[in-house]
């Protein structure tokens, strides 16, 4: 039983079990999941990606048990952990930071700790986890602060009898929307191409004001979501001349003009009702509670070879 924890939500927990349990994966090893859930509107698109990603058998509903009270919880949390710990080697939890957790399934514990300028407070609060404690792992630290926060980090970590077991980079294609997750967060209606909803938008632009042509400006990011209020069709042709995952219209149906362009580029059109400034502020309030899906795991995959100690995880585990 492999605990991944964290004190807080959103920390990137999902993430690290989807990268540990391809790790495992590759390893010749059979993997497990199991998070259970203190409501049922907590059974989640994460066991469901979980389940996809380690190809479990097991219903989402087996992987994500609900306890909605206290009683009995303890042999009933041993008893979902039977279910899904048939012929596994190990078992991924994921879960909210809870002791209790870890000492009725005798787990391991990796807790995930999001970046913040700060740790003096941290190491203390871990303690009590002792032997237990297989390390830590510090997530989504800015790249300019990478160096420094390794040098800190492990030194504090390690003053207090701590092992840091990986230090992740904040990266941006981790951070992204796929064109599904964009178009629901805008409430806005597919025109063409909801067969891409899965697709990841690697930058989002706004179409300008200006009167000037737009291909320049629209040249200077690929694989973009562009967003253009419906009296712009010029700005519209503009962002479809160059790379562009989706084009999102905002006001009226576009003209049959862009439409076709979009069609013979296979680009989605996307149309949503509303003022452009809510428009945007959802965006931003989307892309910071993005995600983590499958199309990311490859990017994923790369960073922990890079910053996770793989290597030192699976000697303490017994598997080299």
């Amino acid at each position: 039983a492999l605990y991944i924890t964290s004190p807080v939500k959103g920390s990137g927990k999902t993430a690290l079990c989807c990268g540990l349990g391809k790790h495992f994966l590759d390893q010749g090893k059979k993997v497990g999941f199991l998070k259970p859930a203190a409501t049922a509107d907590s059974v989640d698109q994460d066991a469901r990606l979980m389940k996809e990603v380690l190809a479990l058998e097991e219903p989402v509903e087996v992987l994500c048990p609900v306890f909605s009270d206290q009683t009995n919880l303890e042999s009933r949390i041993k008893e979902a952990y039977g279910k899904v710990s048939q012929g596994k080697d190990v078992v991924l939890i994921e879960g909210i930071l809870e002791k209790k957790m870890a000492e009725a399934l005798a787990a391991k514990v990796i807790i995930v700790e999001g970046y913040s300028r700060d740790f003096s407070g941290v190491p203390n609060s871990y303690k009590d986890f002792g032997k237990s404690l297989l390390g830590v792992t510090l997530n989504k630290v800015p790249a300019s602060r990478l160096e420094r926060i390794r040098s800190e980090a492990t030194t504090r970590f390690n003053q207090a009898g701590m092992n840091i077991l990986g230090i992740l980079p904040e990266a941006r294609s981790l951070l992204t929307l796929s064109i599904g997750e964009l178009a629901g967060q805008i409430r806005g209606e597919f025109l063409m191409g909801a067969d891409k909803s899965s697709e990841l938008i690697g930058n989002i632009m706004l179409g300008p004001k200006s009167l000037d042509s737009g291909l320049y400006y629209f040249r200077r990011k690929d694989n973009k979501a562009v967003i253009i209020e419906s009296e712009r069709p010029d700005m519209q042709l503009a962002a479809l001349g160059t790379s562009i995952k989706c084009l999102v219209i905002i006001g009226e149906r576009p003209s049959p003009v862009v439409l076709n362009l979009a069609e013979d580029k296979a680009v989605p059109v996307i149309m949503a009702k509303g003022e452009m400034a809510n428009i945007v502020t959802s965006v931003e309030e989307a892309l910071s509670q993005a995600k983590f899906n499958r199309q990311k795991l490859p990017r994923l995959v790369e960073i922990m070879e890079q910053h996770f100690s793989l290597k030192e995880l699976d000697k303490t585990l017994g598997f080299k």
